[in-house]
């Protein structure tokens, strides 16, 4: 990988601070919990973290409700851990991203509170979008907007003005048409970046500004209906480009001292990849999660549209294409790949599929297809059988398996044997659905995304193939989405549940066990199969597809940045070479059908016992002899 542009082809992996490793026992994960497990994301194989914010916030939206941009929040450690956090992540060469918030901060911040104890027309509410309000006496909103988490958009003060937001009332919008936003955000990003951070995720990045006049919309509830950033009055405004400008001139300026680039990378949701691709261009951000991928229907024809779609218009800006299959918003792979959720679990129909360039608030799962071969059996290593690839895990268990996080903790502070509580009242012993068909097809579409040209980012626990927890009961819900609306549709929770790192019950390593204490979501039972001392002793699991194929990755020359070549291929399959040798394939059907290479698969995402032959909803990869041709 080129130094210099060390994310062109990077994959980082995204850290959910609350639901990684709680290192105090209260029962949330912290920073101190992330640096115990960087040696743990080091051996699976990221380039970098991406940590969701830490910042002090009254936690309305879990950190997307920023009330100080420049402190840590007691809730997740202070300053003196995060600087522990990023030497120990410069030590194993582990890059560090901040998530940063531009287009709201909390109702909490200084600088909102000052707004509310102001006049009307004061420089104090020239910061927000403050407006007097239509119809007698100023009592209807001034515009008719609706927020992306329900309900007006608008709230009304005391003294009879509204504030506009676009989430939720505890979250309102900044007015960047002020350029004291501006600076004060230079001001923030120098802060970090003289901390020594690697760059920034930045949140919402098709916000900031609104339309100068503040209409009416033609469709004022689309964004709620959505859950995505639709109404084009609100959302991707020319202006907001300046501002990347302004930003990577920044980064670069930085970059320009000690030879260290620093990376944007922006949350955009857009209606078209050329839409997308104005983001990527050369003087504004470096990438822009591309969503298309995620939003795909499972079929080779939806996916080859949307990586061609890349290819064309965003690689051909001179910039790589971010891909990405989940995040903390969205249904986890292993769900939305597998069987339609019941009602009531917070995912979307299977219907809704995102227009080409957008990204489903909350993505489709998809219908259930017949079970056919694939998917039940355990994976085994190319040309392995499953007994003999059970002897070789056991073989392997100990070079496999590294010291639990907990330990590096238990270190740094005293306390004895932690306590397991009871597990939660909730759950059942297998995931709902049983979701073999999904799991299949999640590390097919793992393997798929590793070859592809670009970047790729990873969510904390795709690694362990968990599913989505849809049966949370509506007491624990902490989405406010569902404070908002009173409805499970698209709410987020099942996909933050803190991870499994070892044992047989609930907190499954994540808490130290103090007793009474619990995570902050409850965890079900069936998280066991899931945890990742397990993860790591089994060589046919998640963990270790995700770890060879990054491996793999980063020593193969035709993979990571560069260009891709379609080939012929029968009907339910999708296939593509890399450089002159490398040939990637995925078996979108449930039947095993030829392959387009001979021989034993370099590596693949389930069991290949047959030469020549791709199992149904399969991935391998081949190193082929340049002078041959591929099968047809």
């Amino acid at each position: 990988m080129n130094r210099h542009h060390w994310w062109r082809d990077a994959v980082i992996y995204q850290v959910y601070v609350r639901s990684f490793l709680d290192s105090t026992g209260d029962g949330v994960g912290d920073l101190a919990g992330v640096r115990a497990g960087l040696p743990y994301l080091k051996k699976l194989g990221v380039d970098g973290i991406w940590l969701s914010p830490f910042y002090p916030s009254p936690q309305h939206d879990h950190g997307y409700d920023v009330a100080d941009y420049c402190d840590v929040d007691p809730l997740f450690g202070d300053l003196a851990e995060f600087d522990l956090l990023v030497r120990a992540a410069r030590r194993l060469g582990v890059k560090v991203l901040l998530d940063i918030v531009p287009n709201h901060c909390s109702s909490e911040h200084p600088w909102f509170r000052e707004a509310l104890a102001s006049p009307p027309g004061s420089a104090a509410r020239a910061r927000f979008h403050f407006a007097d309000g239509r119809g007698p006496d100023g009592a209807e909103p001034p515009n008719n907007w609706h927020a992306m988490f329900g309900g007006p958009a608008w709230t009304r003060v005391a003294d009879g003005q509204w504030y506009l937001h676009m989430f939720t009332p505890e979250q309102p919008d900044w007015n960047w048409r002020n350029p004291e936003i501006g600076a004060e955000f230079a001001r923030i990003l120098r802060f970090w970046l003289d901390r020594g951070v690697d760059g920034f995720r930045i949140d919402v990045a098709a916000g900031l500004f609104k339309h100068p006049d503040l209409p009416d919309s033609p469709d004022p509830e689309a964004d709620a209906r959505t859950r995505d950033s639709v109404n084009p009055l609100a959302w991707n405004q020319p202006e907001v480009h300046d501002v990347w400008r302004q930003w990577r001139a920044l980064c670069d300026e930085y970059a320009a001292r000690d030879g260290r680039e620093r990376l944007l990378v922006g949350e955009v949701s857009v209606p078209s990849a050329r839409e997308h691709a104005r983001y990527v261009r050369p003087d504004e951000l470096h990438q822009a999660f591309f969503f298309d991928l995620l939003g795909a229907p499972w079929n080779p024809d939806a996916f080859r549209k949307v990586i061609s779609e890349a290819m064309q218009d965003i690689a051909g800006t001179g910039s790589t294409v971010t891909w990405v299959l989940n995040n903390h918003d969205q249904v986890r792979t292993v769900t939305r790949y597998g069987e339609l959720a019941p009602e009531g679990s917070g995912s979307g129909p299977a219907s809704e599929v995102a227009p080409a360039g957008r990204r489903p608030a909350r993505a489709p799962i998809l219908e259930p297809a017949s079970h056919g071969s694939d998917g039940g059996t355990p994976f085994a290593a190319p040309g392995e059988s499953p007994s003999t690839s059970s002897t070789r895990a056991s073989a392997r268990h100990a070079e496999s398996t590294l010291p639990h996080p907990r330990t590096a903790l238990r270190t740094a502070r005293a306390g004895g044997t932690p306590t397991t509580p009871p597990g939660p009242p909730f759950g059942r012993t297998t995931p709902l659905p049983t979701q073999a068909l999904g799991a299949a097809r999640a590390r097919a579409a793992a393997l798929l995304m590793l070859a592809l040209p670009g970047a790729a980012y990873i969510y904390q626990g795709e690694e362990l193939g968990l599913p989505e927890v849809v049966d949370l009961p509506d007491d624990v819900l902490t989405d406010p989405i569902f404070r908002r609306t009173g409805s499970r549709a698209r709410i987020r929770d099942g996909c933050r549940v803190p991870l499994p790192w070892s044992g047989q019950a609930s907190p499954f390593g994540f808490t130290s066990g103090v007793e009474g204490v619990k995570p902050w979501l409850p965890q079900p039972e069936w998280f066991a199969e899931h945890a990742t001392d397990r993860a790591l002793a089994d060589t046919r699991s998640f963990w270790h597809l995700y770890r060879d194929g990054l491996q793999l990755r980063a020593s193969l020359p035709q993979l990571g940045e560069g260009t891709l070549r379609w080939l012929d291929t029968p009907p339910g399959v999708l296939a593509f070479a890399r450089g002159d040798d490398l040939v990637c394939a995925v078996n979108f059907g449930t039947a095993p059908t030829p392959a387009p290479v001979p021989g034993t698969p370099l590596l693949a995402s389930g069991p290949c016992p047959d030469a020549g032959v791709l199992p149904g909803s399969t991935t391998a990869w081949w190193i082929t002899d340049p002078t041959s041709t591929p099968n047809p």
